[in-house]
Parts: C-alpha cells; structure tokens; sequence
C-alpha cells in the first residue's frame, strides 16, 4: 500500500480498463476485509481493492480541495480505456464528512476496480510510480460474525430523546422550520468484522439501495445525493418516514405516510432545499408535486426524483463542486441550513464524521454517483459505530422519533448480527 499523497500533491496514475468476461457477484470478487471499496445496487456499480493514491481533506475546504487534487490526478494520469463507460477508467471512491469541523474526508483510488453496468463487467487495473509491491492476490474466505454485543455511544437513547424535545421545543418557539438529529450505538464482537460479511447481508436485503463502504464507512443508503452523467443530474430525495407497526398493512402505512402533515411538511423542506442550492447550477431542473413512497423491508420513505441538465459552460462544475454546493440538504441537515447545522453541534455534541455526507465514486470526466452515507456503521476492527437520525419538525414527537431511529438501525445490525 502506497503512502498518502499529501495536499497539492498529485500521483502519476497509470490507468488500463479492460473488458470482463465474469458474471461473479461482485462483491464475491472482493479478496480480502482489508480496504474494501464497494458501490453496489441491484448486482451492478464498482467494487475495488488496494491502494494507488488517497487524499484527506478537511475542515470547511475539503470538498475544493478534493476537486483539485482531483482534477491534478487526472491531468497527470496515462490512461487507456478499452470499455468507454462510466465509472471505467480513473475512478476515485469518495467519503465527506457531514460537518466543517473536523471535516475528516477521504479520496481512494485503488489499485484493482471491477465495474459491471448494463451487462458489460470490466476490469481496471491501476498503478503509480510510487508503488513499491504488486496487487495482494491472495483470496481469504468471508468470516461470519460471531457474538454481537451493543452498548451506549456518544449520544444514547435518553440523550436522544432529551436532544429530540429541545429540538422540537426551539422549533415551535419559531427558531427554525427543520432539523436532523442523530445518536450512535456501538457494537463490539470477538473479532474483527469482516466488512465483505456485512456487505452481503446488506446486499441480500435491501437490493434497491446503493450498498457502499469507503474506509472502513459501511453501509445501504436508499437516498441518492447526486448522479451526474455528462450534463444530466438526478437527486433521489427521502424525508417523512413511517416504518411496520402490528395489525397494519403495508398500504394502509403507505397511505398514511402521504396523507401525514407532519411527514409532508418534513419531506417538502427537503426537495426545496435540494432545488435552492442547484437551481443557479442547471437550465432546467424538475421536481415532482408530490412525493411517492418508497418501500423497504424496515421502513417507508416519501421519495420524490429530481432531475436537471446543467447549464452550458466552459467550466462544468464537477460532481464534487455540486455537491459542495448542496451539502447539507435539508434531508440530512435542516433548514435554515446554518442555523440547522450549529444546532445539530448544539444538540448532539457529538462528531457524526462521515456518517450522513456524500459517499461514492468519481470518474476523471467528473461524473459519477454520490449517495448520503445513512444506514451505516464505521467499522474498525471489532468496534462499530452505528448511527440513525431522524428529520424533526414542530410536530414531532420524542418517543415516536426515537422508534423510528431504532428502525432505522435494523439494516446494520441485521448484517452485523447476520441475520
């Protein structure tokens, strides 16, 4: 593994996508728990392993600065791409923290990528002068998890809820219209996690969702922050949730989540946010009158699509500079956003790290795919960090928001525990 380049400075890629003939799942072709890489949904996206160069950038910079290191990356890359897809060639996995401070973020490029989109599976093999030793080939069998034991994080459950009712206070006082508050749970085993174990458990179990890991950053996210193809950009926005109760059918929770003030109220605040911040960027944006409801096996989201083509300049704004420009949304911050996010530091007083920022991939075209890393664990070791937060505004109830956040936390721990 290659040391990290530092700020300003760029490695010397020397970039070869080739055609695939295997169907493997993907993430079967992961060899190894080490530095896993992994942005996968419906069996197709990019999984990678080892290491050719890495960036991290923080504090309220990072998202410029990770576009120009970047686009330096790029510039100095040879590449030679026999697919002519997107997410072939130079591919950089991407994780943003949520918040300026500390802003700990980090770009991966790996060495060995598999990409796998409309059928065609490809394979792109990455090098740098710096490399010292060949790609690891060696293949470890997946490990179960043993024994899962839970325990209090940062901001536990009665913190939560205490956090919640301040919220909701200053909220009907007239402070601000919406806020996200999260907490943690922390997980322990006898031994390390194996994130490949997770992974497919997450897979299994919720095929519609961008199933991702970054760094040791796990997760399934349903909602899609940015997707940008040449001048096209999609947003998949989620906000107003209700998840199974007993004696009720999957319908009748349905209709009650698009006939709910609360949850309609949550959701609008979020597209409006989304369509603020991106409008100045696009000729035309378009988003729905109403949401549809998206459903999981753990819960049922408001969802509404939104789609845009950029306007028509000489310095396309990369999907990285776009996403600097909308994070946080009123989805995974609040709004007014300023005024959300110092009462998330407030109120949580705890670091979120890259828990509820962009997660994916871009290419050396500046596009790709940016999901918002919900539904996840960082895992280090046999320690991982849950997290769940839940969109608050007048209306809501503490000890409602509090079960619907342990709804939330049923994904992870279903593949913690193997379940």
């Amino acid at each position: 593994m290659t040391s990290a380049p530092e700020k300003g400075i760029a490695a010397r890629l020397r970039v070869h996508s080739r055609p695939m003939g295997a169907d493997t799942d993907l993430l079967d072709l992961l060899p190894t728990p080490d530095g896993v890489l992994t942005w996968v949904r419906n069996g197709e996206g990019l999984v990678g392993w080892g290491e050719a160069a890495r960036f991290t950038p923080s504090g309220p910079n990072r998202f410029i600065d990770a576009e120009l290191w970047w686009r330096a990356v790029r510039e100095r890359s040879e590449v030679v791409d026999e697919v002519g897809l997107p997410g072939t060639g130079a591919v950089a996995f991407v994780s943003m923290a949520f918040a300026d401070h500390p802003g700990d973020s980090v770009l991966v490029v790996p060495r060995v990528i598999v990409g796998r989109r409309g059928g065609t599976t490809w394979v792109t093999e990455i090098s740098s002068d710096d490399d010292g030793s060949p790609v690891n080939r060696s293949v470890q069998p997946v490990r179960r998890t043993g024994t899962v034991r839970y325990a209090e994080g940062e901001l536990p459950v009665t913190g939560y809820r205490h956090a919640v009712r301040a919220a909701v206070d200053r909220m009907r006082a007239g402070e601000l219209g919406k806020v996200v508050l999260a907490h943690d749970l922390l997980a322990t085993a006898d031994e390390p996690f194996d994130p490949r174990f997770l992974l497919h458990g997450l897979a299994g179990r919720y095929p519609s969702c961008w199933v991702y890991a970054v760094e040791g950053l796990l997760g399934a996210t349903p909602e899609m922050l940015l997707s940008k193809l040449d001048d096209e950009v999609t947003s998949r926005v989620l906000a107003g949730t209700s998840w199974p109760h007993e004696g009720v059918t999957a319908d009748e929770l349905a209709t009650r989540l698009l006939t709910s003030a609360k949850n309609r109220e949550e959701h609008a605040y979020a597209v409006e946010s989304l369509v603020d911040t991106l409008r100045p960027h696009c000729a035309t944006l378009e988003a729905p009158d109403a949401p549809q409801v998206l459903r999981l096996p753990n819960v049922l989201h408001l969802s509404s699509d939104v789609t845009g083509r950029l306007r028509a300049t000489a310095n396309a704004p990369s999907l990285l500079r776009l996403a600097a420009a909308v994070h946080p949304t009123a989805a995974v911050g609040g709004t007014p956003q300023k005024a959300a996010v110092e009462m998330i530091t407030e109120l949580e007083r705890m670091d979120r790290g890259r828990y509820a920022g962009p997660v994916g991939w871009i290419d050396a075209d500046g596009d790709g795919e940016l999901g918002i890393a919900l539904r996840c664990a960082q895992v280090t070791g046999a320690t991982a960090r849950l997290f769940a937060g839940c969109g608050l505004v007048a209306d809501s109830d503490p000890d409602s928001e509090v079960t619907e956040a342990a709804a939330k936390l049923v994904p992870i721990r279903d593949a913690l525990e193997g379940n």
